[in-house]
């Protein structure tokens, strides 16, 4: 897969960006996947971290796994890349979102407590993307 339109980071952050695949049809995937809607391999990948979204859908989650913040306000955010949707599930920085708010990426250190669950902290990544609304 060649990262035709991926970045590194916005502003010279040192973060992954937030990866979504592209197909040859032209459709998009986050997370990534190996074979896209259309059947083909990726052919490329988009940051999403540098795009804004909409607000779909929002859950709260009082009743979270170890480390993870409690409440946990989670949404369903679609983005449009020059035409083209993608949705994606993550965090949200307030409890306050509503159906149809615009969301940007913002990155994450650490999603979880890396120390309250059961697997070793080398064993996956702990950092990630909140969704915070856009001003």
């Amino acid at each position: 897969m060649n990262s035709d339109d991926a970045s590194g980071g916005a502003d010279g952050e040192d973060r992954p960006p937030m990866t979504a695949a592209r197909y040859e049809d032209g459709s998009l995937t986050c997370p990534p996947h190996p074979v896209g809607p259309d059947g083909s391999e990726p052919v490329g990948e988009v940051d999403l971290s540098t795009h804004e979204a909409d607000v779909v859908t929002w859950t709260t989650s009082h009743a979270t796994p170890p480390g993870v913040r409690e409440p946990n306000t989670l949404a369903i955010v679609e983005f449009d890349v020059d035409g083209t949707p993608v949705r994606a599930l993550g965090q949200c920085t307030t409890d306050e979102v509503t159906v149809g708010d615009t969301v940007e990426p913002v990155y994450v250190p650490e999603l979880r407590d890396p120390d309250a669950g059961i697997r070793e902290r080398e064993s996956q990544r702990w950092d990630g993307y909140r969704f915070r609304p856009v001003e």
